[in-house]
């Protein structure tokens, strides 16, 4: 890697050897917990207690939706994927959910402007074949309208074939509070119909409809998506609103507790090395102080800790400032 030039003289600076920015220099390898898990290396290793793992293997056996609550950064989310990595079940669907989110929205979308668009070039183009109709000579077929059909999120989950998939609702109580009772229902029945599909002709209501994520495509009879077998349902929820009791009964419920200093220790090990900890006890230390009055996340420890093992020359009030500054009220410099 190219030595970097100092900073410019004129800031006053001392010259700082990791900086990237106003190098030039290559740009580092991203944090090993910023890789994705394909990369060869890279570490995606998640720690629950005996307690938590046995709560999730109780959702699994049951196969109900798995509610897990927490303040930012204990993990919610990340669970999802070890699911996903641990059972063998692909890559997750995710449903990031804010307050404008509807169930329609996961279900499935309809491009009606792209195929009356469709059938208006294709009337134009055959308007010339006026006689071979007079004829009675077969025309191509109008467009499948299953491509302009794609299954979203929860929809894809269900109309899964060849074993579940894990589904990530992420942030359900900045839902509207109306839909966690719709999404159930949805989940109990296992199935929902496509109304575009529903009301053509009987004949003409099965079609290969693209899902999320992919080109894929899955087959949609008489309109209806039916669910094979129940998908792995991960919730996720910061807290900021109560769920209906109907809804609470119908899911299992993890709370995951704020990390204790061994299980950041275990956390930053994993992450960064065992070299790293000689480092970290402090940034520890001074995280867990200000987490009992603060909003922090994990992933800002990691920060702080990545930060000074490759070299930034940083104190612990400027990783305060940059990396580990409080999530649960504007920053102020």
């Amino acid at each position: 890697m190219p030595q970097n030039p100092t900073y410019p003289a004129d800031r006053g600076e001392a010259p700082e050897n990791w900086w990237v920015f106003r190098g030039p220099a290559e740009l580092p390898p991203p944090p090993p917990w910023r890789r994705r898990p394909s990369v060869p290396g890279a570490n995606d290793g998640y720690f629950m207690t005996r307690e938590e793992t046995a709560v999730v293997n109780a959702a699994l056996q049951l196969r109900r939706p798995l509610l897990v609550t927490g303040r930012p950064g204990t993990g919610k989310s990340s669970l999802a994927r070890a699911l996903a990595r641990d059972l063998g079940l692909g890559e997750v669907l995710r449903w990031s959910v804010n307050s404008r989110s509807t169930l329609a929205d996961a279900l499935y979308r309809y491009d009606a402007v792209g195929r009356l668009r469709e059938t208006s070039l294709r009337r134009e183009r055959e308007a010339p074949r006026g006689h071979a109709r007079r004829l009675g000579r077969r025309l191509p077929r109008t467009s499948d309208i299953g491509t302009y059909l794609r299954l979203g999120p929860l929809g894809t989950a269900l109309a899964a074939t060849g074993g579940p998939r894990v589904l990530l609702i992420d942030e359900l109580d900045k839902a509207d509070i109306d839909l966690p009772n719709d999404l159930l229902v949805v989940l109990e029945e296992g199935e929902f119909e496509i109304p575009e599909l529903a009301r053509l002709p009987e004949h003409e209501q099965t079609a290969d409809v693209l899902v999320t994520g992919s080109r894929e495509r899955v087959r949609v009879r008489r309109g209806t998506v039916r669910c094979a077998e129940p998908p792995v349902i991960v919730m996720t929820s910061n807290g900021e609103r109560e769920f209906p009791a109907a809804f609470l009964r119908r899911c299992v419920r993890l709370d995951l507790a704020d990390p204790d200093h061994e299980k950041l220790r275990m956390i930053v090990r994993h992450h960064l090395g065992e070299a790293a900890l000689a480092d970290a006890d402090d940034l520890i230390e001074d995280f867990l102080r200000r987490a009992d009055v603060e909003t922090l996340a994990t992933d800002q420890l990691l920060a702080a800790v990545h930060l000074r093992v490759t070299g930034a020359d940083l104190s612990r009030e400027e990783l305060a400032r940059s990396v580990t500054h409080r999530l649960d009220e504007a920053f102020l410099a």
